[in-house]
């Protein structure tokens, strides 16, 4: 493939198929679906973060008048191993493991009624103390909080329980001996809070269960088929007797793709003989979905006098919320692959806290990784005199790069956008007292998977385009354009639309930056299958071979004559040639080529409060090659955004006994638009050579670089260095003010 490749459709900014719906309003998300008969479910949820639940007696409950039906863990069947461990997040079992653990679920006829008969459920709670931070988790005389819990990984078996649930290693080289080589090391311990994705749309679903036939799930999820899956197992159900709609969704960033609601809504439907409905409140999201992972990491790095490093080493501990399985291993595998170093070791922990399970949150792990990394790395060059770009760009990963976590690098564009940033005006742009600049890079590996489309094409030559995957950021306009691009024709000509669990074969979720791959992929799949069906259509009218008829720009050429077909004119007589033509591609597709970002932030801290404002910032990121530009640009400030909000004021409060103390979006901050700067998006292109378009999937990298990015610049403003995050004003003042 040609990096000089032109393409016809490909790079446009064509306006989004979904577009009109979503500023009209006409589009449906999770808390918009009715049904006939429907009722309303609610869920009691635990005032502790930490207690045995020693009774429950929904019998007033249950007498309220209105009140259809109660489910609690009791209605879920035997769970094992990490179904149990779903299943328990959804309904607790014997234990209120967090502020907000879901105890007990109900429906009624109004919403009214519901949030009434929660108040007459009585629990009887033993209050346990609650473990709220690594640093008291890992102690040996720590709260236990799964009595039952052995830590995997560790070179001997323990012989007790323990809150670490996980440990594992990455290593290359030998960093004793690497860090022997170094004049200078720098050696810090940094520290992420607990955040939320902070989606606009709340949670929701609506249900209704079908003892003879099949039920129905309409949801928001970047996954409907793992919402079957998930679903499904928890109750025991074939996965043919349910069907999963995806609602249009107000935003995931990883959030969505687990489940809450739907196992309870179905228990509720079930006993009441009625649809239900249950949508989350903004005080629900907060307390009791998954947030992303506090971190507390140690980093380690060192290097010659003449920049080149030479060793790098890291302690990575993540909170993994209530049950096991942070993001620990992919904060391991990120941390330092923007480095090409010969000696590197990284040992990742997996630590249960009284927090809700985490989810993922768009490149799960890895900006608390390389948050830490990147504040190292940027120290290490103002100890060194080299300036940071300089720095990196002389130690950069490039194309046959060993990896840390296995494979060597393909083509990747880092060293494009350490280079793209150091030409921007802005990092050319003087700066005055009180201002500071910080740069970092971040690296997301990205994923393939399973997808699957169908391309169904109408007797008027167009085509409805059914993918599995849900649109979270424009991906409809993508396949368009990718199948456009295949066909020869118009993307107006084809209009993609996201199928049910019933119209595809599975399809995995919206995330890891693969849906733009892989789902193209597919849709390019799809459409060589439907031009070769027209092809052999054009062959049967000219009774010539299909190996005699070419296809160009939507229209089927006689090589052995002049004849020629257009798109529309086959399929207007498809039921003469053998029928309508669909086609389809069902992949597991391989080779997702990951994706580097580099971003530069400039601030200015006012000593006096500890208020940092962003003066300006430039985001640049490698797309392999970027289908629809507007929406890849769209990626990078939108990721931006939301690692400039993580850097400078989002975390959770709990007080000590475990409590959430800003439960809405008055206490928990993220950034309004009087917050922010334009982001200069700088979209770079080297060509994925696994993808036929040269797509690298784009939608994680971006939140990666912003925490350090932001967290250099504060420390170059007040001269001192941030290793706790958030630069919140009162955070930054008590940082100048113990340094005074």
């Amino acid at each position: 493939m040609s990096e000089a490749k032109e393409y016809k459709y490909i790079g446009q900014r064509s306006i989004r198929p979904d577009g009109y719906d979503k500023v009209t309003g006409r589009a449906a998300y999770g808390a918009d679906m009715s049904l006939p008969g429907m009722v309303w479910g609610k869920i009691l949820r635990s005032p502790h973060a930490h207690a045995n639940i020693k009774s429950i007696d929904t019998s007033r409950a249950e007498a309220l008048q209105g009140v259809l039906a109660v489910a609690t863990f009791a209605d879920f069947p035997a769970q094992k191993g990490a179904s149990k461990d779903l299943a328990t997040n959804i309904l607790a079992n014997d234990k209120a493991l967090y502020h907000g653990h879901a105890i007990v679920g109900l429906a009624a006829t109004t919403a009214d009624i519901a949030e009434r008969a929660l108040e007459l459920i009585d629990v009887v709670y033993e209050v346990l103390t609650p473990v709220m931070d690594i640093r008291d988790a890992i102690k040996a005389d720590a709260p236990l909080i799964d009595e039952k819990l052995m830590t995997v990984g560790l070179a001997e078996a323990p012989t007790s329980a323990s809150n670490v649930a996980a440990r594992q290693e990455f290593k290359k080289g030998d960093v004793e001996a690497g860090f022997a080589e170094a004049d200078v090391i720098v050696e810090r311990e940094y520290y992420t809070p607990t955040i939320h994705q902070g989606y606009i749309e709340p949670h929701a679903c609506t249900v209704s269960y079908d003892e003879a036939g099949q039920s129905m799930i309409w949801c928001c999820t970047q996954g409907h088929f793992d919402v079957r899956a998930q679903t499904a197992g928890i109750l025991g159900m074939s996965l043919s007797k349910l069907k999963v709609i995806a609602s249009e969704i107000g935003g995931g960033f990883g959030g969505k793709t687990t489940i809450y609601l739907e196992p309870v809504a179905l228990v509720l439907s079930r006993k009441a003989g009625r649809p239900v409905k249950m949508v989350m409140n903004r005080d629900e999201v907060l307390k009791a979905t998954g947030p992303g992972s506090a971190s507390r990491n140690w980093i380690k790095v060192g290097a010659k006098k003449d920049g080149t490093i030479t060793a790098m080493q890291a302690k990575l501990y993540y909170e993994a919320g209530a049950f096991k399985d942070s993001p620990m291993m992919m904060g391991c595998m990120t941390a330092f692959t923007p480095y090409d170093v010969d000696n590197m070791y990284l040992e990742g922990y997996d630590v249960l806290v009284n927090k809700p399970k985490v989810a993922a949150y768009r490149a799960p792990g890895a900006p608390q990784a390389e948050y830490a990394a990147e504040m190292a790395v940027s120290e290490l060059a103002n100890k060194l005199g080299i300036d940071q770009i300089d720095l990196r760009i002389q130690n950069a990963a490039k194309e046959g790069t060993q990896t840390v976590y296995g494979p060597k690098l393909k083509a990747v564009g880092l060293v494009e956008c350490l280079e793209a940033v150091k030409n921007s005006p802005q990092y050319k742009a003087p700066l005055k007292a009180g201002q500071g600049r910080g740069v970092a890079s971040g690296f997301w590996f990205n994923i393939g998977g399973q997808s699957s489309v169908v391309l169904n094409m109408t007797p008027d030559g167009t085509g409805i385009l059914v993918e599995g995957s849900p649109d979270i950021g424009g991906s409809r306009a993508s396949m368009q354009l990718m199948v456009a691009e295949e066909m020869g024709m118009e993307p107006a000509l084809f209009r993609p639309i996201i199928g049910d669990t019933e119209n595809l074969a599975f399809s995995q979720g919206t995330g890891g930056s693969r849906t733009t791959f892989a789902t193209g992929m597919a849709c390019i799949e799809a459409a060589q299958d439907v031009i070769r069906q027209l092809k052999e259509r054009a062959a049967a009218v000219w009774n010539v071979t299909p190996d005699q008829v070419e296809w160009a720009e939507g229209v089927a050429i006689n090589t052995a004559g002049d004849d020629k077909l257009t798109c529309a004119q086959i399929c207007k007589g498809a039921e003469r040639t053998g029928g309508q033509i669909s086609g389809r591609g069902n992949i597991n597709a391989r080779g997702a080529g990951p994706s580097f970002a580099v971003h530069l932030c400039d601030v200015e801290v006012d000593k006096e409060t500890g208020k940092v404002d962003v003066l300006r910032y430039t985001a640049a990121q490698d797309a392999g090659k970027a289908i629809h530009p507007s929406y890849v640009e769209g990626q990078l400030q939108g990721g931006a955004v939301q690692g400039i909000g993580w850097a400078l004021n989002e975390e959770y409060v709990y007080n000590e006994d475990g409590l959430l103390q800003n439960t809405g979006f008055l206490d928990y901050r993220i950034p309004l638009a009087s917050d922010l700067p334009m982001i200069d998006a700088i979209i770079i292109e080297v060509p994925n050579s696994f993808h036929p378009f040269g797509v690298r999937g784009v939608g994680e990298s971006g939140i990666i670089p912003p925490l350090a990015a932001c967290g250099m610049a504060v420390s170059e403003a007040i001269d001192i260095q941030i290793v706790d995050l958030p630069c919140s004003p009162p955070n930054v003042l008590k940082v100048i003010q113990e340094n005074s």
